[in-house]
């Protein structure tokens, strides 16, 4: 929640807000997770629509009206009140969504105030406002806009559990901070890591949760930090498997140690491996030319990035800093690629994108390479267990495999258990 960026007028009471979010699964059977989590007081919504945008664009609000389907709360109510710091579902409700598509929340409010509301300043995506009830209406063209989100924080897509996702957790990096013009085109660098996981046939069953937040710090910074909001945004999201921690810049501008970092990924891998999630490493990405470089922030970028490549204490590495630093100078992002000297244009979050090696999120477990993960792999795992792996390997461990067929494998397939 931040005052700087409250909801503009008409203000969101006994109003209608429309907001485009863009799925990276499909299904046929949704539900939508509204937040009320950093409100002072209750929110009351009076009537919510779900609806694919018309068409590719999301210019005005428009939708496709065939689609319009209405919410309801707590088993068929069409109205709900979330208390201040409270958050809930919608029934679930059978809607057909494909993959990489742009669908709309439109929330006709009651009671709500623009002045302590929860939201997410950097959604990269127009909202529209518009007076009275339209939850419904064909487009928002004459509605108030800017680009922020409001007390939606999830949309969910029932699925079986052979699917999975990835929650990217972050700062305005993964949060997309970019060039002015390029609202609604999402480019972001974990839109175009969904877009490879779907072309992919052996990752098309993995979402990304994108849950970058502008200035924030694994220890301080905008919003709940990192370490606060590990469990929250990380453990509690449906269907993660893999984490992505892509924190830090802003620690380093603000004078954390490297020792202080690397004590806070230690953490969040001990978090993470706890819940049964593997936990990937990305390593910071350059910001000479900006104003929190200096000679010693350097060397704190380095020594962390080091300790990511080599320690072994992530699952895998991710090494955004070798993609997007410039050839000629390690300390500076590649011109072609920079933003202010921290951040990215397009093409830069392009560039990350393609970084992200996409066999980190392919079942290990699937030894027989059929498909799936069933009583086969199981099999060839009890045959070579405590024993010097065979062919197909049984060590599965991230990220290369441990050298030994024990419970580690054992925890892991039956993560991927079909």
């Amino acid at each position: 929640m931040e005052t700087n960026n409250d909801p503009v007028s008409p203000f969101l009471a006994n109003n209608t807000l429309r907001q485009v979010v863009h799925a990276t699964l499909g299904g046929s059977r949704i539900r939508v997770y509204f937040s009320n989590k950093y409100s002072t007081g209750s929110t009351t919504i009076n009537s919510a629509h779900i609806a694919l945008c018309a068409g590719v664009s999301v210019a005005n609000g428009a939708i496709d009206t065939a689609t319009d389907t209405a919410l309801t709360f707590n088993s068929g109510s069409s109205s709900v009140t979330i208390a201040a710091g409270a958050e809930l579902y919608s029934d679930a409700v059978d809607f057909n969504v494909a993959p990489l598509s742009n669908l709309t929340v439109s929330i006709y409010f009651g009671t709500a105030s623009s002045a302590s509301v929860t939201g997410h300043p950097g959604s990269r995506t127009t909202y529209y406002l518009q007076s009275g009830n339209t939850v419904s209406a064909a487009d928002m063209s004459s509605a108030a806009k800017a680009a922020h989100w409001y007390v939606i924080s999830r949309i969910e897509v029932w699925r079986d559990d052979s699917y999975g996702c990835v929650v990217a957790i972050g700062d305005s990096i993964t949060d997309g901070r970019t060039t002015s013009g390029n609202d609604n085109t999402n480019y972001r660098w974990t839109d175009v890591f969904a877009a490879r996981l779907h072309a992919d046939p052996a990752t098309t069953k993995v979402g990304v949760i994108n849950q970058g937040i502008g200035g924030n710090g694994l220890y301080n910074g905008i919003g709940p930090s990192a370490l606060t909001r590990f469990d929250h945004d990380v453990i509690g999201q449906p269907g993660v498997r893999w984490a992505i921690i892509f924190e830090g810049v802003n620690d380093i501008g603000s004078g954390t140690s490297a020792a202080s970092i690397i004590s806070a990924y230690q953490q969040l891998i001990t978090k993470a491996h706890n819940a049964g999630i593997l936990i990937y490493g990305a390593t910071i990405t350059p910001f000479k030319g900006n104003g929190y470089y200096t000679t010693a922030h350097e060397a704190v970028r380095d020594a962390v990035n080091d300790w990511i490549r080599t320690s072994g204490q992530f699952d895998g590495v991710i090494d955004f800093d070798l993609a997007l630093r410039d050839p000629a100078d390690a300390d500076q992002i590649n011109p072609a690629y920079q933003f202010e000297w921290l951040h990215f244009n397009p093409a830069g979050y392009q560039a990350m994108g393609n970084a992200v090696d996409l066999d980190l999120f392919k079942k290990k477990a699937d030894l027989n390479e059929d498909g799936i993960v069933n009583f086969v792999d199981f099999a060839i795992l009890a045959g070579q267990w405590r024993q010097t792996p065979g062919i197909p390997s049984a060590d599965i461990a991230p990220p290369e495999g441990d050298g030994a067929v024990d419970l580690e494998d054992l925890y892991l397939m039956a993560q991927e258990w079909l």
